[in-house]
């Protein structure tokens, strides 16, 4: 029993260390894949703000007030996978003192905003903010993770990036070695 203790007051002080740390989560809801978002740590929860103009999507995810959602957090110093958690999704509804918590807090990092002076009026109008709750112990961390990999195929797009080789680009790449 205090091994189990043990192991879930450190699984809870490396999601909360992790997660401060990193700028970006990976945040999988209940449908879509997983997506990058920015967020921060706030009295214990992963909070974050959204599906507005000019702020981050997340339609799709099937976040939902009460629902629950899987957190990958990556190690800042590797880059690699460090943690993975469930969470229950709470949304705090516009104006109430939780909202204002977190708007208060959110709003001093997002970058580059375009309305900086009004942000949080846009905000309770047009956006959702979400507190990621963590809901137990970690489902991944050093010593267990997965022996699969988890990497995922790039979602379709009808952005490229790759086209034919121009057919003059050999005798140019030849042309530049002579000279």
């Amino acid at each position: 029993m205090t091994e189990t203790v043990s192991q879930a007051l450190q699984d809870r002080a490396l999601i909360e260390e992790a997660t401060k740390k990193s700028g970006l989560i990976w945040v999988r809801g209940s449908a879509g894949p997983a997506r990058a978002l920015w967020h921060l740590w706030i009295d214990g929860a992963a909070c974050l703000v959204g599906d507005g103009p000019g702020e981050q999507p997340l339609a799709g995810l099937g976040l939902t007030d009460g629902g629950t959602a899987t957190v990958t957090v990556r190690s800042k110093e590797k880059g690699g996978r460090l943690v993975a958690w469930q969470a229950r999704v709470v949304e705090a509804a516009p104006e109430s003192e939780a909202w204002r918590a977190a708007v208060d807090e959110l709003k001093g990092k997002r970058l580059n905003a375009p309305d900086a002076d009004t942000l949080t009026e846009r905000w309770a109008r047009e956006c959702r903010v979400l507190r990621l709750e963590p809901t137990g112990e970690a489902g991944q961390r050093p010593g267990l993770m997965p022996e699969e990999s988890h990497a995922a195929p790039p979602l379709a797009t009808s952005a490229i990036t790759r086209r034919p080789v121009p057919a003059a680009l050999p005798r140019l790449l030849r042309r530049g070695r002579k000279g």
